[in-house]
């Protein structure tokens, strides 16, 4: 049996194309392993952060490929087609990390009947997140256009949901306001909602392209929209906290030194702007950091206990999800011409804010 799989140039991710590549069978399936079919797979520009941070952040190692190539992970959903997992029959569906292929072979381990983890040597490295899958054949919720949102949101809506969590404990630094940029993604949206409904207080503003402006403002969670070249019309006076969801270095620059010492936290989630600059020099106000969502889910999931987090992220789950009707259109794309096609658009930042793509590499 064979995969194809999409890959791309680590080091030019323009550069992409489609490899077969053989997989073992049956009784050839390593012991405990399955051999899963990728039924269908998101793709929005956390992708393209994903494969910008592939080095760094060792995403690049948890699907295989070629010398100077990678295959970008995506969330979604497979079937398993084989197995040699007592614990594990053929027809079980799992939702988590899968390459863009249109197969993956996992080691199966700690398996329950909520889920189980890939025990492949070469993932061991990552943050256990991105090694584990649910088991999701018998839940509506990972169904229909719901299975899509979660495939789509659930991931980015976590980091949004860890990022506001993150911002309350430390009182949101003393800040009045808290600025996100790429206001049009998903994960900021998704933060901007938490913050509406869940910080009194605090205002919300968004900063965007005037071409995604009518669409933040439909969204109706953010209290403020500002295009990015009127940053400077904003009032320094106030105290606030920036959420970088772009990385765009001028325009981090061009806050620091519009707030000063009233930018009292400067975050770094994202990273889809690709001019390769990075802060040359020292800023004025809080010292830029990144936010790395598994320190945050290792520091809870301490302080909760177990389903702790769970059960929180759950209940704003539900809270945030009707409301993906109104703002989300889902296109099915299927086959590598239509993955390449949306990878390389969405690279190109093309893609619409309101359309959402669910992939699938099989024709």
């Amino acid at each position: 049996m064979q995969s194809t799989d999409f890959i791309v140039a680590r080091n030019d991710l323009k550069t992409c194309r489609t490899i077969v590549t053989e997989l073992p069978e049956g009784n050839a399936l390593p012991a405990d392993g399955l051999l899963v079919k990728v039924d269908r797979f998101a793709f929005t520009a956390n992708n393209i952060t994903y494969a910008l941070l592939g080095e760094p952040l060792k995403y690049w190692q948890l699907f295989p490929a070629p010398t100077g190539f990678g295959i970008i992970p995506a969330w979604g959903f497979g079937d398993v087609i084989a197995s040699r997992h007592p614990a594990v029959a053929p027809g079980a569906r799992l939702f988590g990390y899968f390459p863009m292929a249109t197969h993956l072979v996992i080691g199966a381990a700690d398996v329950s009947k909520r889920g189980l983890r890939d025990a492949a040597a070469h993932r061991q490295s990552v943050a256990p997140v991105y090694n584990a899958y649910a088991r999701v054949g018998d839940d509506p919720a990972f169904s229909g256009r719901q299975g899509d949102y979660q495939a789509l949101l659930r991931p980015l809506f976590m980091l949004s949901f860890l990022v506001d969590d993150a911002l309350a404990e430390q009182a949101h630094f003393g800040a009045s306001a808290v600025i996100l940029s790429s206001a049009s993604s998903k994960t900021a949206f998704g933060l901007a909602h938490l913050l509406q409904t869940q910080r009194p207080g605090i205002r919300v503003v968004g900063l965007t392209s005037p071409s995604n402006t009518a669409f933040v403002r439909s969204l109706g969670c953010y209290d403020e929209v500002v295009t990015y070249d009127a940053v400077d019309r904003l009032d320094a006076a106030a105290r606030v906290a920036f959420v970088d969801m772009a990385g765009n270095a001028r325009l981090r620059a061009a806050l620091h030194r519009h707030f000063g010492d009233h930018l009292v936290y400067s975050g770094r989630v994202g990273l889809t702007h690709q001019d390769g600059s990075d802060d040359a020099e020292p800023l004025p106000g809080a010292r830029p950091t990144w936010f790395f969502a598994p320190d945050q889910i290792r520091k809870r999931a301490r302080e909760w206990g177990p389903g702790g987090i769970e059960t929180r992220l759950g209940a704003a789950w539900r809270d945030f999800a009707p409301r993906l009707d109104g703002w989300l259109t889902v296109t099915e794309g299927r086959g590598p011409e239509a993955v390449q096609r949306v990878y390389l658009d969405t690279l190109q930042g093309l893609i619409p804010p309101h359309e959402a793509h669910m992939l699938s590499m099989a024709s």
